[in-house]
């Protein structure tokens, strides 16, 4: 019996020229994927343990301090004298405000972005907060609606304008930077009948459209935020079942295709779930400027660029939101609206993306 030699001997052995190489580079895929689900989970649990202690700081901290204990029954709904009301009725509505609005806003924003590939794909700089504001300052001044009534109106206004853009930037498709353009034209438009509303309001609705277009958690309710849960509860599993073919978007339309994702529907699934959470968080706590915007990119920076941000970037809004409202609130020498804070924080952040952008010579 002839003993195998050469090439014969390796295939004998298990050994083919070339196996440990792909072994090996097997091997360092899995580990690389390990290493980013253990990041992963890691950005997920420290967020998640960040939101609850600044919703906890929230709830204790005022005017009046009451400690974990006083604020634990109030939460599980017993009596304590004093911070029933403090914090059964003013604090709590407003922090889980804060929360759902900043976990709309963040992962709304990341699906535009990913899936127009583009950061400054985000729906407060494509016109649909615009949209929706505009409506609910024409419903305030000009048909003195308050509550709910301005609610809906925002809620629809947001709808129709994420179509109309959607509409005028289709041909053969949707080009990312065709639309973030007809948005910003749309916006530009719908910011001007927003001042001219306010140029003719009376004293009373000023104040009143001033606060809501401000972006606060002011006087929140439950029952303003009774809607805006069950959108989240409704549209969010609609983002999460889309987060495969989301990703594989970013591909483009024909890749996506080949691969075998229906394109279209994809895209209308994931642009009114989107849309839907942009408004029903607008309609409850007011346009937080730069929420979208900004939670993409910073989840991005944490997690990395592999794997869905939707979750991530949900949790770093309201993250964002919850921290910019206790910022407002108490350390800032007086008290400022949470959308004038994340307005400042996200106006910087704009300029670095475009002069990034500009450096690179890239274009929107």
């Amino acid at each position: 019996m002839s003993v195998p030699t050469g090439r014969r001997a390796a295939v004998a052995a298990g050994r083919e020229p070339g196996s440990a190489r792909r072994t090996a580079a097997g091997a360092g895929l899995s580990a690389g994927r390990r290493r980013r689900g253990r990041r992963r989970i890691i950005v997920i649990a420290a967020l998640s343990v960040a939101i609850a202690a600044v919703f906890a700081a929230l709830l204790m901290f005022g005017h009046t301090f009451y400690g974990p204990g006083e604020v634990w029954r109030v939460v599980l709904g017993q009596d304590v004298d004093g911070a029933s009301f403090t914090v059964g009725t003013l604090r709590l509505p407003r922090a889980v405000l804060g929360v759902l609005a900043g976990l709309s806003f963040g992962m709304a924003g990341v699906a535009f972005q990913t899936m127009l590939r583009n950061p400054l794909a985000s729906p407060d700089i494509i016109g649909i907060s615009a949209g929706a504001s505009a409506a609910a300052a024409f419903a305030i001044i000009v048909l003195g609606l308050s509550g709910s009534q301005v609610s809906v109106f925002a809620i629809v206004a947001g709808l129709a304008i994420a179509m109309l853009i959607y509409l005028l930037s289709y041909k053969s498709g949707v080009l990312g930077t065709r639309l973030i353009l007809i948005g910003i034209g749309i916006a530009a438009m719908l910011e001007s009948v927003i001042a001219y509303l306010l140029s003719r309001a009376g004293e009373w609705d000023l104040q009143e459209a001033m606060r809501w277009l401000s972006g606060s958690l002011n006087g929140a309710r439950w029952e303003d935020i009774l809607p805006l849960a069950i959108a989240l509860l409704v549209l969010t599993p609609l983002l999460l079942g889309q987060a495969r073919n989301l990703a594989i978007l970013q591909l483009g339309d024909d890749a996506a295709s080949a691969l075998g994702v229906r394109v279209n529907l994809s895209r209308v699934v994931i642009v009114v779930s989107a849309v839907g959470l942009i408004s029903f968080a607008t309609a409850a706590a007011g346009p937080i400027a730069f929420v979208a915007f900004l939670s993409g990119p910073i989840a991005a920076r944490m997690v990395g660029p592999h794997g869905s941000l939707l979750i991530p970037a949900a949790l770093t809004g309201a993250l964002l939101v919850l921290v910019a409202d206790f910022c407002g609130q108490w350390l800032l020498g007086t008290r400022y609206p949470v959308g004038v804070v994340t307005g400042a924080l996200g106006a910087p952040f704009l300029l670095y993306l475009i002069i990034s952008s500009n450096r690179k010579g890239g274009s929107l």
